[in-house]
């Protein structure tokens, strides 16, 4: 299993870009998260993970989605495939791509098997108590009305949704990173008791990718 430090950064270029523009943000990222010492979750869609893999060493190179299934499924992402191929974790029940009970459940356990960090999603304060019985390694705690939005959740509900996680497991790291994408953000999101945060669309739309990281990331260096 990986081991991480906090605070954890995420980098989550969603379906924005892919082949060499994802690379070329990969390696921006691991560039700016060795400067500062932090360890780096790196999304990407299932097709990039081996190039990612290729050119980059320290980044935790985190699969989008993955199905509880058997080989033999059509059109299915195996997680036996995503181990072969050195994925190191693996984002479960996003908001735009959410999971049942039963196969959020299955698949913490697929991905623990194969040493695999799991971190799942979850939106209410009831969500995050059920999701974290189930003792995934990490969650993102984050209202699906957000996600995208430009705004970022508030001091109560990201104190609350902790509250809510280490209630049942206090060893699951929090992220909460809906709609941040600056500086202040993520130095919020700290201060309030997060483990990590990050960006999607605040990093991938920004005009310059390094100098947005550079910011990012600097914030959360006086955090270590």
């Amino acid at each position: 299993m990986r081991k991480f430090k906090k605070p954890l950064f995420m980098v989550n270029p969603k379906t924005y870009v892919y082949g060499d523009d994802v690379i070329k943000l990969a390696k921006l990222t691991e560039k700016i998260a060795d400067k500062y010492g932090l360890d780096c979750l790196f999304t990407s869609q299932q097709i990039d993970i081996p190039a990612l893999k290729e050119n980059t060493d320290h980044l935790i190179i985190t699969a989008q989605h993955m199905d509880a299934v058997e080989p033999g499924k059509l059109g299915s992402v195996l997680p036996e495939a995503l181990s072969y191929y050195g994925v190191d974790a693996v984002v479960l029940n996003h908001s735009e791509d959410p999971l049942t009970i039963s196969d959020l459940d299955d698949s913490i356990k697929r991905a623990r098997k194969l040493s695999m960090l799991s971190i799942a999603c979850a939106d209410s304060f009831e969500q995050c108590r059920a999701i974290a019985e189930m003792h995934p390694d990490i969650m993102i705690c984050e209202p699906a009305d957000l996600v995208g939005s430009g705004s970022t959740s508030d001091e109560s509900y990201v104190k609350q949704a902790i509250e809510a996680v280490h209630s049942v497991d206090p060893k699951i790291a929090v992220i909460a990173a809906a709609g941040v994408d600056d500086a202040d953000d993520v130095s919020k999101m700290l201060t309030w008791g997060a483990d990590g945060t990050g960006g999607a669309s605040g990093i991938v739309k920004a005009s310059n990718w390094e100098e947005k990281l550079e910011e990012m990331m600097s914030a959360m260096s006086k955090f270590k």
